[in-house]
């Protein structure tokens, strides 16, 4: 069989890849509405986005306090309640959420044409296929983590709800986006996706600066010699692992003392452990932190670990680094990508508290090759991550999403010369 597509469709298409672009962007969490990395991410991308002049409508869940529309740093903020926002149950408030999108979306599309829709994983995946179809524009999506990730493979009931909504969504879409290599060999082994429809573009981190001193915040820390860590407290972020090494630091009389910030499901727990263990002298969580707070801890630091047994990227990571601390990382997921062991950061052993404390070791009885680790580690990342090399790659892959939509539909109609 042989077709041809019209030399103007092709045309059409190179035209637009110089076009600025009216992007809807939809994700359930966006600052200040934070609960994981993802709202971070979007926020940056979206604000980096505008700043190449593209005109970008994020879609996110609203709140009482906070306004239904906005500007923020050139981004078009829509914030709706879901249908039924007062439901506990997590699934059903979330299809509520999913319906409100839709149909807000609906609304600006009578004024707005949109030019592409961008998802960010599965919890607005039921609103971004549907509006797939309504606005029959293409659907580019970043998926940021998996539940067969999570949780190293599907054991429960809801596990496998979830798992069904991303292979749906992963179906649906037109174009994937995925932070890491180790991502994206996921998404062909489970998912089955195909190679060439997924990109990779790695997370992206503005230049962080400690505006106060540690000692300003926290005086019981000004003269310690402490080891921080930060994420959301739940089991795939490894923090059992730093409590082991504490009570490894403990029975040695070592003077290790990790700093735990973060929120989450486990973290009363793991308070609780510390106490039940008597490790108060060895390590402490200190729950939610702002990012002042962050980044005077990160700057006053020896050190940091991320121990993740999951880790699809790793953007706490890049924080640390960037702040030119000598930051161990476990040797999984995206983080691997990241760090270099012994020259831009520190690899341990997942889950292993021994190994950790070896890297600790290392770093402390050299002090002059941990500076050299911190300072290097602080270069890959302002050269590699910055938000406006991450903004134009996206971009870039956002045209060739339009494109590739727009030849496809006109091949579609082009009947073939020859049967």
């Amino acid at each position: 069989m042989n077709s041809k597509i019209p030399q103007k469709v092709v045309s059409d298409c190179e035209m637009q890849k110089d076009l600025k672009l009216t992007i809807l962007m939809l994700c359930w969490e966006f600052p200040p509405n934070i609960v994981g990395g993802l709202s971070r991410h979007v926020f940056g991308l979206s604000t980096h986005l505008a700043m190449l002049g593209h005109e970008v409508h994020v879609l996110t869940a609203g709140t009482n306090e906070l306004p239904t529309f906005e500007q923020m740093n050139g981004v078009n903020v829509h914030r709706v309640k879901p249908i039924n926002e007062w439901d506990d149950h997590f699934f059903l408030w979330l299809a509520g959420l999913n319906l409100a999108v839709s149909f807000k979306a609906d609304h600006l599309s009578k004024e707005i044409k949109f030019d592409l829709i961008h998802a960010h994983d599965w919890l607005v995946g039921a609103a971004s296929i549907a509006l797939k179809g309504l606005l029959k524009v293409p659907l580019l999506t970043t998926i940021h983590a998996t539940e067969h990730g999570r949780n190293n493979g599907i054991h429960t009931e809801m596990q496998q709800f979830i798992h069904e909504k991303e292979q749906q969504l992963i179906v649906e879409s037109d174009e994937l986006i995925v932070c890491s290599e180790y991502m994206r060999e996921g998404l062909i082994s489970v998912f089955k996706a195909k190679n060439e429809k997924i990109s990779i573009i790695p997370n992206g981190i503005e230049p962080l600066r400690a505006e106060i001193n540690v000692g300003e915040i926290y005086p019981e820390l000004k003269q310690r010699n402490y080891i921080f860590s930060i994420g959301r407290i739940v089991k795939e972020k490894g923090f059992e692992t730093i409590i082991e090494a504490a009570a490894y630091a403990k029975e040695m009389d070592s003077e290790c003392f990790f700093v735990i910030a973060g929120k989450g499901p486990l973290l009363e727990t793991y308070q609780e452990k510390i106490i039940a263990r008597n490790l108060d002298k060895h390590v402490i969580f200190i729950g939610y932190i702002s990012d002042e707070q962050r980044n005077a801890l990160i700057q006053g630091s020896a050190m940091a670990v991320i121990p993740s047994l999951y880790e699809p990227f790793g953007i706490v990571a890049l924080e640390t680094m960037i702040l030119g601390k000598p930051t161990i990382v476990a040797n999984t997921g995206g983080m691997k990508g990241i760090v270099k062991h012994l020259q831009t950061g520190m690899l341990m052993v997942p889950g292993d508290a021994k190994s950790l404390l070896e890297q600790i070791e290392f770093l402390l009885n050299n002090p002059v090759k941990a500076e050299e680790i911190g300072e290097k580690g602080r270069q890959i990342v302002k050269s590699l991550y910055g938000w406006k090399r991450i903004a134009s790659e996206t971009s870039r892959r956002m045209a060739d999403t339009i494109v590739n939509n727009r030849v496809n539909e006109n091949g579609r109609r082009v009947k073939p010369n020859n049967l």
